[in-house]
This record gives C-alpha cells, sequence and structure tokens, in this order.
C-alpha cells in the first residue's frame, strides 16, 4: 500500500501559506487549515504574494495534500433568509479562496434545521450549493466535502443517508463528496471499537455515498459514548473510540491516497500533534507506510508560531 497523508489543522497566523511552515515542522505531509479568519463571516483580499509563497513551498516541505475548512459560521440549511443569504456568500467565498491556493477540497459542516425539519433543512443546502456552484464556475475543480457530523440539535449530516439525500438534490454532484470524522460518526451511532461496527459502517457508506465519494478523514478520539450525538474530540487512544478504531481506518487498503487529518486539542505548541501522530504511527502494520518526517518524530518546541 501506499504512504499515508497524515497531518493535523494548522495555525495561518501570519500568512496562509504559514500552516504548511508549522506541518512540515512537525514530519507532517498533510494539513489542513482556514484560509481567512474562521470566526468572521467575509475576510481580506487573498494576498496574491502569499499565494505565491504557499504554491513555491508546498512541493518545497513535502506537504502532499492541503485541505481548507470553511468558517463554522455558514449554516446552509437555515430556513431564515438573512442568515442563508450571507452563508451563501460565504461559502462561495471559500470556494474562492481555496481555488486561489489551488487547494482541492473544502470542508463544511452541512447546517442545522433550527425547527424547519429534516427534508426542508437537506432541500436547503442543496439549493444553496446549486447556487453557489452557478456563481463560482470558475471554481469547478475546488470540491465541497459535506462532513460527517454527530448530530447535535438539528445538525444534519448524522448519516451518510443524509448526505446522499444532500447531494442527490445538487445538478453538478462533481463538485460534492464527503469528509468522515471519527468522534462524529462515532458519536452518531457507528460502532469503530469492533470490526462488526466497523464494517457495517463501511457497508453502509458504500451502499449510500460511495466509498470513492469520502475524500477526507478527520482523526479524532470521543469523549462522548457511542450513539451520544455529543460532538467532543479528545486525544488519540484516551477517548470512548480507543486504538482499535484507528487501526481498523489506517490499515485499510480502501483508504489509500485518503488523508486523514487531527482535529484534536492542543495549545500554542504542536507537541499534542506530534504526541497524537506518534500514536497513530505506532498504529500502523506497515512501518514502510509512515511518512518519513513521521518515522522519527521532531521536537514540537521546535515548530513556528
Amino acid at each position: 500500500m501506499s504512504t499515508l497523508l497524515l497531518g493535523a489543522h494548522m495555525s495561518i497566523a501570519g500568512g496562509v501559506s504559514r500552516a504548511l511552515d508549522r506541518a512540515a515542522s512537525i514530519g507532517s505531509n498533510a494539513v489542513q487549515l482556514f484560509t481567512k479568519n474562521n470566526r468572521q463571516w467575509s475576510g481580506p483580499p487573498v494576498d496574491e504574494a502569499d499565494v505565491a509563497r504557499w504554491h513555491a513551498e508546498m512541493p518545497a516541505l513535502g506537504i502532499e495534500y492541503a485541505v481548507s475548512h470553511a468558517s463554522y459560521l455558514i449554516n446552509l440549511a437555515s430556513p431564515n433568509p438573512a442568515i442563508w443569504e450571507r452563508s451563501v456568500d460565504a461559502h462561495a467565498d471559500e470556494l474562492r479562496r481555496a481555488h486561489a491556493y489551488a487547494i482541492r477540497h473544502v470542508v463544511l459542516h452541512p447546517g442545522a434545521h433550527t425547527g424547519s425539519g429534516e427534508e426542508a433543512g437537506i432541500a436547503r443546502i442543496a439549493e444553496a450549493l446549486n447556487r453557489i456552484h452557478a456563481e463560482t464556475s470558475e471554481c469547478a475543480a475546488t470540491v465541497t466535502l459535506l462532513e460527517a457530523m454527530a448530530g447535535q440539535g438539528s445538525t444534519l449530516g448524522a448519516t451518510f443517508g443524509q448526505l446522499r439525500r444532500i447531494i442527490e438534490q445538487v445538478a453538478e454532484q462533481e463538485r460534492v463528496a464527503v469528509c468522515a470524522d471519527t468522534c462524529h460518526v462515532f458519536a452518531a451511532g457507528y460502532d469503530l471499537r469492533s470490526d462488526e461496527g466497523y464494517a457495517a459502517m463501511m457497508d453502509e457508506i458504500e451502499r449510500e455515498v460511495g466509498l470513492t465519494r469520502v475524500r477526507c478523514w478527520h482523526f479524532n478520539d470521543s469523549k462522548g459514548a457511542l450513539g451520544s450525538r455529543v460532538d467532543r474530540h479528545t486525544h488519540i487512544g484516551e477517548g470512548e473510540i480507543g486504538a482499535g478504531g484507528f487501526h481498523r481506518i489506517l490499515n485499510d487498503s480502501r483508504w489509500q491516497g485518503i488523508a486523514m487529518l487531527l482535529e484534536t486539542p492542543k495549545g500554542e505548541e504542536l507537541a499534542d500533534d506530534v504526541r497524537n501522530l506518534a500514536r497513530l504511527c505506532e498504529l500502523v502494520d506497515d512501518p514502510a507506510r509512515i511518512p518519513p518526517g513521521l518515522r522519527t518524530p521532531p521536537h514540537a518546541g521546535q515548530s513556528p508560531h
């Protein structure tokens, strides 16, 4: 099997391209980032100098895959016209920013229907994506990854069936795919702790959306119990999922070429990422598949900030 794509979500303090430096500093070959402040609806114009630096530094630093994450403010399922319109504009901007950096994938939380009902919320998301796609034809190569969610409250995307129903209503289906999150799927009721539970989840993914539509994994252990619908991330092997669930995904040949990225808790330093990536590497059956930079874990204190 091919070399794994392993990394974590990194800060863009100092410029979007600085996420590459942080990823490389801990030996990873993949990274997730925001392309703007995720707590704001809009951001400054794209920095062309930073874009140029990104294109030069990504291959130089050995980063083979990058994905951006859309703002948490966006809710394409909202029945509120003002919020929905703002969300449509914001996600279109996310796609344009990612496109400028040649980032192929943008992870998006599908949204919450906030009382309008599941069917109405799903239709609202698809309607939004159709309009966004029509307005961003120049970004056709930039794919929205609808994230599988834990299902808290009225949040949509807690089953792969719900994600399928969104995608079915999207006209340009090649512009929509899926991001799976270990904490979210576990909290939603998919039991990664057993061979039987994992096999059942894989069967459902294949049946509902197809394995090839899953383009990225988020790796997080879960503070919440199986089926709790509680979205609380924790360190690898320290939550309810345990090491076994990650071992199954890491060593499943069906996930070859699919990046696996940490969203586990961390502070200013990157020591937590180093520790979590080391734990993942310990679970890889074939050491030759571990990214070269992670075969000898670096000192997190040497990372840039």
